[in-house]
């Protein structure tokens, strides 16, 4: 598996394996029964703690993301397409707090945010 995972970014490490592995299993690079590695073996390769990756395990299966299974490992769930659009509406709407609270602090108003988000949707 290859994750990325950098000290440097403010979000904790084992939200950064969470998201990477949610968006290999939304972009079918994780198809349903594949399983994933060990939490000791992934806490190798990435040279962190066992507890992190445990953390982020349990946080994927929490949401539904994988299954993990005494002595066997964990496994990709079968994925129901509306749990992806929620999970995608969540994130986007955390973003869009963050750009609302970032566009009132400057002084940007709300039409000149949907002309800016009009814009980049359409790749222009």
């Amino acid at each position: 598996m290859n994750l990325i995972i950098s000290n440097s970014r403010n979000q904790p490490i084992y939200e950064q394996i969470v998201e990477q592995i949610k968006n290999m299993i939304i972009t079918k690079e994780l198809k349903e029964g594949d399983s994933l590695p060990s939490m000791r073996l992934l806490a190798k390769e990435l040279h962190i703690s066992v507890i992190t990756t445990k953390r982020a395990y349990e946080e994927l299966e929490r949401e539904g993301f994988i299954a993990s299974q005494t002595g066997r490992g964990s496994f990709v769930k079968p994925q129901n397409v509306q749990q992806i659009r929620e999970v995608y509406l969540k994130e986007i709407e955390k973003k869009m707090d963050d750009l609302i609270s970032l566009a009132k602090l400057s002084g940007i108003e709300l039409s000149e945010l949907i002309d800016m988000l009009a814009l980049l949707y359409k790749g222009e």
